[in-house]
């Protein structure tokens, strides 16, 4: 069982920066594959980038490629999500989310655990 509790969410204007993180319980957090998802109001909830469990492979939606950079402390049990150039666009709840020993495809069905999503605002 892994729990997953996401911070750093707010309100930034437009070609500004945010950096999310991601909390998660338990001692095998390096065993995981971790991803963030996002969720604008009215629409479903999106793949955003994924980091592997070893680390060493990265995966990003097309739409915040060069801009997010997703990134895992292990020995913090955290993963990150630096945003920059944010757009209104961006706007969403942000989801952490967790697979055991996944690949970093970003179909939502695979991931098991999930946190309560931290609120991203970007105003124009």
């Amino acid at each position: 069982q892994v729990q997953l509790v996401e911070s750093g969410g707010g309100l930034v204007q437009a070609g500004g920066s945010l950096r999310l993180s991601c909390a998660a319980s338990g001692r095998t957090f390096s065993s995981y594959t971790m991803a963030w998802f996002r969720q604008a109001p009215g629409k479903e909830r999106e793949f955003v980038a994924a980091i592997s469990w070893r680390g060493g492979s990265t995966n990003y939606a097309d739409s915040v490629k060069g801009r997010f950079t997703i990134s895992r402390d292990n020995a913090k049990n955290t993963v990150y999500l630096q945003m920059n150039t944010l757009k209104p666009e961006d706007t969403a709840v942000y989801y952490c989310a967790a697979h055991q020993y996944g690949n970093t495809y970003g179909y939502i069905e695979t991931y098991d655990y999930w946190g309560q999503g931290t609120q991203v605002t970007v105003s124009s």
